[in-house]
């Protein structure tokens, strides 16, 4: 794990596979995202609202607008 930057909370457009949510949570706290996915795809296996609160992220949380 990584110091966390100083980067704001935003959906990370570059290295997005669906939405960026994971990518973007990842930069904003310092965590791999590759480490993050693989969490919230186990998560997923648990009973839970993971779609829906994948989704109200999506939905909350800014892109960065950087291409």
């Amino acid at each position: 794990m990584t110091t966390p930057a100083s980067y704001r909370l935003r959906r990370d457009s570059r290295n997005k596979l669906v939405a960026g949510v994971c990518a973007g949570i990842a930069r904003r706290y310092g965590l791999s995202r590759g480490g993050l996915r693989v969490a919230f795809l186990i998560s997923c296996v648990l009973p839970g609202p993971q779609f829906v609160a994948y989704l109200l992220l999506w939905i909350l949380i800014p892109a960065d607008d950087q291409f």
